[in-house]
């Protein structure tokens, strides 16, 4: 029953890089804002980064900055996460969410998002 499916989880060594890819169901509305959000063992769900569907506009968190790229495929209704520069970590599950009325500002906000992907792991080794 899951809207959006992640998949490119995966093993890889400190240093390493994946690639996520969340596709959706349906079509993406331009009212959309598509996030990729964390979770580890024992903590929050956190955010990591988010796109504006309507303009592309990017927002990540401070700790994936430079490390992490958020993109979209218009065509395919996916949302890719770009990891390079993978630590040990950024070992959690990641979720792709989709928040379909989406407020300025609003993007960091997981209570804010509509629809949750069932997750990915993504484990880093030192």
């Amino acid at each position: 029953q899951a809207p959006l499916v992640e998949s490119g989880g995966g093993l890889v060594q400190a240093g390493g890089s994946l690639r996520l890819s969340c596709a959706a169901s349906g079509r993406i509305f331009s009212s959309y804002a598509m996030g990729w959000f964390r979770q580890a063992p024992g903590k929050e769900r956190e955010f990591v980064a988010a796109i504006v569907w309507r303009g592309g506009d990017t927002y990540y968190a401070e700790f994936v900055k430079g490390r992490f790229t958020i993109s979209r495929d218009n065509t395919k209704n996916t949302v890719y996460l770009q990891m390079n520069g993978l630590k040990f970590e950024d070992t959690a599950v990641y979720y792709c969410a989709a928040d379909a009325l989406y407020q300025r500002g609003t993007y960091a906000n997981s209570q804010n998002y509509d629809y949750w992907g069932q997750g990915t792991q993504v484990t880093v080794s030192a």
